[in-house]
């Protein structure tokens, strides 16, 4: 399963937009989903850790991937190319 840690903050248009692309994508991938507020501790230490420049900030697997208007596109060529790396072939 892959984890989103996303990185909001209050009254913020991307990180709606965000929310809404990555629960697109959940209905076709096993994801775990984190929403973590910018201005929490956490969020701040996250933030800082990872260069966010301003919301949303977008993790994968506790991997920057992106800040700001979230390409639907990239997040999932990003996942497939992630998932087929992770297939298993058993011997036959």
């Amino acid at each position: 399963m892959t984890t989103i840690t996303i990185l909001s903050q209050a009254a913020c248009s991307s990180c709606e937009q965000a929310k809404a692309v990555i629960a697109r994508v959940a209905q076709e991938h096993s994801l775990h989903i984190d929403e973590v507020p910018i201005d929490s501790a956490e969020g701040q230490i996250l933030t800082a850790r990872h260069g966010v420049v301003f919301a949303p900030g977008i993790l994968i697997d506790g991997n920057m991937f992106s800040y700001g208007r979230l390409s639907e596109k990239k997040l999932r060529r990003h996942l497939a190319q992630h998932a087929s790396s992770t297939d298993i072939t058993l011997p036959e």
